[in-house]
């Protein structure tokens, strides 16, 4: 979904290949999908080309459903017909891997296999002879980035900011352990984080170089580097590798925590050749008061590519493609039209092309634009397309689609010969019957078109009357998408002999800016009229039975349901996960103070914001409610605090209406444990079918 409260055809020829995506051979009648089969599902993911394009490699994670427990390995897949092999596997986790560019066989990656994550080095030839490059007190997290010939690492670790060396580092992680007493001292805002407490430390860059062996933190202070909210922001070497671009929001304690002004920075990172140190302050590149993330140099080092936004404190603008000059400081915007959002980038090998995913109505596809700017072109379409990467005209990436987890693809850099490398879960896919989403309009506020995908169930008979469940995403600013998911899939509901209606009303991205704006300020108008006229719609269907109708969703989603309930009779059960219920309370407490600022217009004492709170929030409308709801809300939910969840939970019992709640202490904003998955999977279904009927 685009933002973080959530559960992330123009242009171009397109190659007949492309167009048909990998589905496996199924039969005309299958069983239904099960939980079992979602929780089952091998993920692939994270995939990186050798320069020749020869050779892919990628991460590949199991579950296994007797105890949940995941293991991620590194595996490769060759252009030569042969099958993927595991490259780095262990009984631990390994990720991140990156493959040094003159080396083509040699993979740096990430492992837990000495307790906290740290940064390893393979070579293909002696698989089993990995050396540990890093020794970080607080351990090693993504992204990684090796320097262009091979001699240096980049990556992230956490310091004690106020620590001259890494050695102090682990004494203060090592007092705190055994220290009796598990105190926060809060000091600054910004001290907590989806799941976790940040109160005292931060991220910061650091580079290795691998022959010396020296470590140099080039990012010191007390400031995140990446920031707390775009830990995936990127960093990079510079071509000739005597440069860093990093990301970091350096407004100041506390302003950082509402303020989305991520900038890219530059800093020296090396000294004379025999010591790796830092060779100067990092320099601002960018200027831009909103969100500016991800650089990427282009191969002469003369431009950073950067992804940007144009307004402060809305991290749902769109994302435009800037370029700046290097020797002058001026900034060139790649292009304006059409009203597209850069999702992520990369650049082809030989510099003249960025490769970027973006979405368009319902699904996500990966465009081209030139290097120098100029109109984008499609080459490969969605389903849902992402993290794609370019060697020696070959792109690899990823796509799924709602009936096919994803799998690992390649085609020509024109989008010509796509195919599978991977074929994960073809054994069970090509069992199940998946009827064939469909993808409808109703008119909504306005009469604007609203986009929705239908999912009809196994075994579908048009001459009967099934119960309907609508899926409202999170967000709000986010959308459903012809992809698969691991948490919330419309696939598996519809499984469970429902028809299923997922919409993308007002906030839905992939439909022009102007459409996620319109839910600013509105969350309980256009938008609702948008859903209102997607509900009437499948009501009318005649296969459907407007008596048996439910309703569930997460987040934004679980607050339209907190909302529709407390104005509409016509749902006959409901799903209410990390919902937002008191928006006055929520927002003081979420970890995303610019996020509520930006919604209703300051904080709780400013009027405007104070009769957007009394306008919008559905506990003020508890009176009204009458569903029967289960409520999901979880200990270590930072985004939507716990008490949201038991707030609603009191009203509802406390006014006598049906209701129960699942809280689960060892999960935040989303239930991602394997054996926690599976419980809430069967406590939602089997709530649904008591009120709803099978």
């Amino acid at each position: 979904m685009t933002h973080s409260f959530s559960l992330r055809l123009a242009g171009g020829a397109i190659a007949l290949a492309a167009l048909v995506a990998y589905t496996p051979a199924r039969a005309a009648a299958g069983r239904a999908m099960t939980i079992d089969d979602l929780l089952g599902v091998v993920r692939v993911g994270d995939p990186q080309i050798s320069p020749d394009g020869k050779t892919v490699v990628y991460t590949r994670t199991t579950t296994e459903l007797k105890t949940g427990r995941r293991n991620s390995d590194i595996w490769m897949i060759r252009d030569d017909g042969s099958a993927p092999e595991a490259a780095i596997a262990t009984d631990k986790n390994e990720s991140s891997p990156r493959i040094f560019p003159t080396l083509p066989r040699r993979l740096a990656f990430i492992s837990n296999r000495d307790g906290v994550p740290q940064v390893y080095l393979a070579q293909e030839e002696t698989r089993g002879d990995h050396k540990k490059l890093t020794s970080a007190p607080l351990g090693v997290q993504a992204p990684l980035a090796i320097s262009a010939d091979g001699s240096k690492i980049a990556y992230v670790s956490d310091v004690y900011p106020e620590c001259p060396d890494l050695d102090c580092t682990k004494k203060r992680a090592d007092e705190a352990e055994k220290n009796p007493v598990k105190m926060y001292r809060l000091t600054r805002l910004l001290f907590r984080h989806w799941a976790e407490w940040r109160h005292n430390i931060r991220h910061h860059v650091f580079v290795t170089d691998i022959e010396l062996g020296k470590t140099v933190d080039v990012t010191p202070g007390d400031f995140d580097s990446p920031p707390y909210f775009q830990e995936d922001a990127g960093i990079a070497f510079s071509p000739d590798g005597t440069e860093i671009a990093f990301v970091s929001n350096r407004e100041g304690n506390d302003r950082e925590a509402w303020t989305t002004n991520n900038d890219v920075w530059i800093v020296p990172a090396t000294g004379p050749s025999t010591e790796l140190r830092a060779g100067g302050p990092a320099k601002k590149l960018t200027s831009n008061p909103a969100a500016d993330v991800n650089p990427v140099y282009s191969t002469d080092g003369k431009t950073i590519y950067v992804r940007a936004q144009r307004r402060a404190g809305f991290e749902s603008d769109r994302w435009y493609l800037d370029a700046y000059d290097r020797a002058s400081g001026t900034k060139k915007t790649l292009f304006d039209t059409p009203d597209r959002s850069v999702e992520s980038l990369t650049l082809s090998q030989d510099g003249k092309t960025i490769y970027f995913s973006g979405q368009q109505e319902g699904r996500e596809h990966l465009f081209a634009v030139p290097a120098t700017g100029g109109a984008p072109k499609r080459v490969l379409e969605g389903g849902a397309i992402s993290s794609a990467v370019e060697a020696n005209g070959v792109v690899a990436y990823v796509k799924s689609s709602l009936t096919a987890s994803a799998e690992i693809y390649r085609a020509s850099a024109d989008g010509s010969n796509a195919r599978p490398l991977t074929r994960e879960n073809e054994s069970w896919l090509k069992d199940v019957q998946f009827p064939p989403p469909e993808s409808l309009t109703a008119a909504g506020a306005g009469g604007a078109k609203i986009q929705y995908w239908l999912i009809k169930p196994p075994d579908f008979d048009p001459s009967k009357k099934y119960p309907v469940v609508f899926l409202i995403h999170g967000g709000p600013q986010g959308a459903w998408l012809d992809s698969w998911s691991h948490r919330w899939n419309p696939s598996l509901w519809a499984a469970q002999g429902w028809v299923v209606a997922a919409p993308n009303p007002r906030g839905s991205t992939g439909f022009g800016q102007t459409f996620v704006d319109e839910i600013s300020g509105d969350w309980g108008g256009k938008v609702m009229t948008d859903l209102d006229a997607v509900f009437g719609a499948v009501a009318k269907m005649p296969f459907t039975d407007s008596a048996r109708m439910g309703i569930a969703g997460a987040s934004y989603g679980g607050y339209a349901v907190n909302w529709i309930i407390g104005h509409s009779s016509r749902f006959k059960a409901a799903v209410s996960h990390d919902g937002v219920w008191n928006l006055e309370s929520m927002m003081m407490a979420t970890e995303e103070l610019w996020f509520p600022e930006w919604e209703f217009g300051g904080r709780p004492w400013d009027p405007k914001a104070r009769a957007q709170f009394a306008k919008w929030s559905p506990h003020l409308f508890a009176d009204k409610i009458r569903t029967p709801t289960l409520i999901i809300t979880n200990e270590l939910d930072y985004r939507v605090p716990v008490d949201q969840g038991l707030q609603m939970f009191t009203a509802l019992r406390r006014n006598g209406v049906k209701a129960e709640a699942l809280v689960f202490p060892d999960e935040g904003h989303w239930v991602l444990k394997g054996l926690n998955s599976k419980a809430w999977h069967e406590a939602v279904f089997g709530w649904m079918k008591e009120h709803l009927g099978p």
